[in-house]
């Protein structure tokens, strides 16, 4: 437990700190190294580590100055300890020295990110800071991770990101010891992922005319072109970028709905084979994949290609909002059902999902999609991202499935965060900090069995209201730090501890140029008047999510 005295104003909140008397302050002969007598299986400390040495020097010297050599006698060591967890850490601190001491080169890493926080919130800018002492309490800290998975969603597919941003969210993710970003890269509004077997998914995909501006049906366009993609190079700049921080990343790769804007580079994907544009409007889309073996192929192809970008364990193919209504009248459509012996339009989604699935399963990999392919047969590596609530993660749990929590109405980070008219193009229901802070990823009712298919949980902020990286800020900060805790620290933390500590935490934020929401609402310059929102109350919402949900509602239940 923590004590009593001063926290620091740490985020995440530790599991054990202690403080000490004195304190470390760097000058410009303090030194950093790894124990150097340590050799572990893998081979020695300073090979497992120097990634992460590195890290804190280009860390540290920015704002301090400070050369921070490196030295076999250092004054900040980082070593390994086989009776720590993976992700957790010892950080102890004298007026002498600092030691950091991880079960993996993941926990050393969270050890830095502590030790970082223990310093002046000015260590956070990106040039030398006069006058400042860069003096580090004494402390003994011992922390590591409630959950694996701790995560955060981010839709570029609606909004193209810029690679340089998305660099800085990751940053963002891992000061907050965030460990993986599902990474929504294709739907309606966008293809955002250069496949070199099939050009046009970007030639054409990747653009669009115009975007929706606001949430309503009538909502007007701006009138403007949007669009983007990542190159090849790029994502393997970004997904090494991300590891060098024990960021994975989890693509997503839309199917068989949410896929206009393929249909528009290879109408041959559609139910009905007429050219469309990427779409410019917001909310569920019609236009969804047929069901020939052709398209199959096409989709495993691409998924081919997504597997040699991206070493994760997961990968996404969507399967969530999938109008049935093009396959139920098309002949062509009804005649596939027979050939493939299925009875209804439902089992088209799960005939397609499972045939992905398959492929994924053959290449030692794992299918990660919404909690809408729940309806069909899965295979048992399936992992589920319950967000319609968490109906999902209760079924999916009780058939033997993982599940990452995402439930809508805690941590949409895309809604709105109060009831003030001054919320900008306000979606769905208010959820503040405290609301997010009270998310906990293992629902109520799971025997302890059933629980531990929860791998964790993680925040979702979609993009289709967010058209610059200064909006992602506004809609993700404070929020995900909240998100943060809840996925790291014990269950039944103290939210007005929390707020005492997020004010310090704020500080380093201000200095990171994070634009975040204030606790007093938007500023002028993060409103938006006169664009119309769609809001709702939390009854309303419920109501339509136990519409969503009617047909998962009791898998799993004997």
């Amino acid at each position: 437990m923590l004590d009593s005295r001063p926290t620091h104003g740490l985020t995440p909140r530790p599991l054990s700190l202690t403080t000490g008397v004195g304190e470390l302050v760097l000058t410009r002969g303090t030194t950093v190294g790894c124990h150097p007598a340590e050799v572990a299986a893998a081979g020695s400390v300073a090979e497992q580590l120097g990634g992460v040495l590195a890290w804190l020097q280009q860390a540290l010297r920015p704002a301090t100055g400070l050369p921070l050599r490196e030295s076999d006698q250092a004054t900040i060591t980082l070593g390994l300890d086989g009776e720590l967890g993976p992700e957790a850490y010892r950080l102890t601190v004298t007026a002498g020295r600092a030691v950091i001491d991880g079960g993996s080169a993941a926990g050393v890493f969270y050890g830095c990110q502590a030790l970082l926080q223990l310093l002046p919130a000015a260590v956070h800018r990106r040039s030398p800071v006069a006058g400042q002492r860069w003096a580090i309490p004494a402390v003994e800290i011992f922390d590591e991770p409630r959950f694996a998975w701790r995560g955060a969603m981010l839709d570029v597919a609606r909004h193209f990101m810029p690679k340089h941003d998305v660099l800085r969210f990751i940053d963002l993710m891992a000061l907050h010891k965030l460990n993986t970003l599902h990474w929504h890269l294709t739907d309606d509004q966008g293809w955002r992922l250069e496949i070199t077997r099939y050009p046009l998914l970007t030639e054409v995909g990747a653009w669009r005319r115009e975007s929706q501006v606001g949430a309503t049906r009538d909502a007007p366009g701006d009138g403007r072109p949007h669009g983007g993609f990542y190159t090849q190079d790029d994502v393997r700049e970004i997904v090494a970028y991300a590891a060098q921080r024990f960021v994975t990343i989890v693509p997503e790769i839309e199917s068989p709905g949410h896929v206009q804007a393929a249909l528009a580079a290879y109408p041959q994907l559609g139910v009905t084979g007429q050219p469309l544009d990427v779409d410019t409007r917001w909310g569920i889309n019609r236009n969804v994949l047929n069901a020939e073996e052709s398209t199959v192929t096409f989709f495993r192809n691409v998924l081919d290609e997504v597997l040699g970008l991206f070493p994760s364990r997961w990968i996404g193919v969507g399967g969530d909002e999938c109008p049935r209504d093009q396959w139920r009248d098309d002949p062509r459509t009804r005649e596939r059902m027979i050939e493939l012996g299925l009875t209804d339009e439902d089992e088209i989604q799960a005939w397609f999902i499972r045939r992905l699935d398959d492929h994924l399963t053959a290449a030692g990999r794992r299918l990660f999609g919404w909690d809408e392919i729940l309806e069909g047969d899965l295979a048992p590596g399936t992992t589920i991202a319950s967000w319609r609530g968490m109906t999902g993660a209760i079924a999916a749990a009780r058939r033997g499935y993982d599940v990452v929590a995402c439930p809508d109405d805690q941590v949409y980070l895309d809604y709105r965060q109060s009831e003030s008219p001054d919320e900008p193009i306000p979606v769905s229901i208010p959820l503040t900090v405290a609301d997010v802070y009270a998310f906990d990823p293992v629902p109520a009712g799971l025997t302890a069995e059933e629980a531990r298919h929860v791998l964790g949980g993680q925040a979702n902020i979609w993009t289709e209201h967010a058209d610059s990286p200064r909006t992602v800020d506004y809609l993700a900060f404070p929020r995900l730090c909240a998100v943060a805790e809840a996925l790291w620290s014990p269950a039944g933390g103290d939210y007005e501890e929390f707020s005492r500590r997020l004010g310090h935490h704020l500080t380093r934020l201000d200095a990171l140029g994070v634009e975040y929401r204030r606790a007093g609402g938007p500023l002028p310059w993060q409103r938006r008047p006169g664009v119309p929102g769609r809001p709702d109350t939390r009854q309303q919402r419920a109501a339509h999510i136990a519409r969503l949900v009617e047909n998962i509602a009791h898998q799993g239940v004997s």
